[in-house]
């Protein structure tokens, strides 16, 4: 099964694309992973990405899109895969369908998950990390802390990232709707788009993923 995993911010793609992908028994191939191996590889196309990065550029969609194309050639997408950040906007969408037609391969299914936007901004906003390394985190209402500010595993000091202020977020979101939400319109013209509510426990929108995706297929 070949699946493109879409929602803004905050909508939980990661989470569920692990999930699903486990499920499915198909590899989930994220944005950020193609990014971090083909730099940490050295790779031409990793070093060009980094030379972006490092001048404080957006990666050109050709690169972006040469690391995915490179990424659904391995062995291991044999029998399908889960794209989760990509495509994010029309060129890459249509860059993807036209790969796709050359490997006389199709997709399958395009689950958008959706959530509302001041739900969104509570999800995000409400993010407190710890400072130490072991990378756990909080929320204010879903998960607080015992102790306002205090990590409950290490007594690390919890902190919001800069980037997940209310104000930041909103911004995140208008660029969504702008950039990535017009694939949606995109892909539903070809019949290929199975909408479900991202709200509730993370095992009741999984299992509500996969029921999209048979119904969808």
């Amino acid at each position: 099964m070949r699946i493109v995993l879409v929602g803004p911010p905050g909508a939980g793609k990661g989470t569920q694309a692990h999930l699903l992908a486990k499920t499915l028994s198909i590899p989930h191939i994220s944005t950020g992973d193609l990014f971090r191996a083909n730099i940490g590889q050295g790779t031409p196309l990793g070093l060009e990405a980094k030379s972006y990065m490092d001048a404080g550029r957006l990666v050109p969609d050709e690169v972006t899109i040469g690391m995915a194309k490179d990424r659904m050639l391995q062995a291991d997408t044999a029998n399908g895969f889960l794209l989760d950040g990509f495509p994010r906007n029309l060129g890459q969408a249509e860059a993807l369908d036209a790969f796709l037609a050359e490997q006389d391969i199709k997709l399958d299914g395009v689950l958008d998950l959706e959530v509302p936007e001041d739900e969104v901004v509570r999800r995000i906003a409400g993010r407190r990390l710890c400072r130490n390394d072991g990378g756990h985190v909080f929320h204010v209402d879903y998960n607080p802390p015992k102790v306002a500010g205090v990590c409950d595993e290490c007594g690390g000091e919890l902190y919001q990232r800069s980037d997940d202020t209310e104000e930041k977020v909103r911004t995140r979101l208008e660029v969504y709707h702008t950039e990535t939400e017009p694939i949606i319109a995109y892909y539903a013209q070809q019949g290929l788009v199975a909408t479900i509510s991202a709200l509730g426990k993370v095992d009741e929108v999984t299992e509500r993923a996969i029921e999209a995706l048979k119904q969808n297929g």
